[in-house]
């Protein structure tokens, strides 16, 4: 049973949404055919995304505030260096009197969780409020929008009609992972921190509980959407891919 469960999803909020989908689908239909679907998947996406911009921005600002703070974490990393738990406690203190959150950056990207979620229940569902799913009839090219790359390899094998689709989409995604690595690094070495690339580790935020880790482990997650990729329905791997392109997009133009 996937992890996502049929019951972790009010009926009406997954019908809602299905209907949305759909409905956005008859009107592209026109311009993308067969394709409708997963073109209006890439729209869904798109305006999940304009949404949460606003955020995205702001978490722009506090990481350029946090850069500003480099000099002062500097003076403090001299002031405590045989006390690690007081410099730990002067720079948390030294954000709460900036008014600069080390972790801002991460809300944008929780608040995208509830569409990649319902996306992924609506083409794991075979029927919807008793109904068939008609949504699982839907395609990109030769790829069920409801299907899994295990299913395509099994289907024609990697170079499919239907492999092929999924060998388009992880170049794409190999191609955001490489840009945003190399962005992150470019990053680290202009402020003297580790490979972060606007994680936040730069600075001195490494003395923040756990920042350091994930500051490490930020450039790498572009390729761990490989994985995602793989392993969801296509559609949810759509959304994955356009919202990981929009980000490298967005941090390279708000970063810049």
């Amino acid at each position: 049973m996937s992890v996502f469960s049929a019951s972790v999803l009010p009926a009406s909020v997954l019908s809602g949404f299905a209907g949305a989908v759909e409905h956005l689908a008859d009107l592209l239909q026109p311009l993308f055919h067969a394709s409708a679907a997963a073109a209006a998947i890439v729209l869904v996406t798109a305006l999940v995304r304009l949404l949460v911009h606003p955020l995205s921005r702001a978490a722009a600002r506090g990481q350029k505030a946090r850069t500003a703070l480099q000099p002062r974490v500097a003076e403090l990393r001299k002031k405590y260096r045989k006390d690690p738990e007081g410099l730990q406690k002067a720079v948390l203190a030294l954000h709460a009197e900036e008014k600069v959150s080390p972790l801002s950056g991460c809300l944008p990207g929780l608040l995208q969780l509830p569409a990649f979620f319902l996306l992924y229940h609506l083409f794991s569902s075979t029927s919807i409020g008793g109904d068939a799913n008609g949504l699982l009839t839907h395609r990109l090219l030769a790829a069920p929008l409801g299907g899994r790359w295990s299913d395509a390899l099994a289907g024609g094998g990697a170079f499919g009609p239907a492999g092929l689709v999924y060998v388009g989409l992880f170049a794409v995604v190999a191609v955001v992972a490489t840009f945003n690595f190399l962005r992150a690094r470019r990053t680290a070495a202009g402020t003297g921190g580790a490979v972060g690339g606007g994680a936040g580790v730069a600075g001195g935020e490494e003395q923040v509980p756990g920042l350091a880790a994930v500051g490490k482990v930020m450039p790498f997650m572009s390729f761990a959407t490989l994985v995602t990729v793989a392993v969801v329905p296509l559609a949810a791997a759509l959304y994955v891919v356009t919202s990981t392109a929009w980000s490298a997009v967005e941090r390279a133009v708000l970063y810049r």
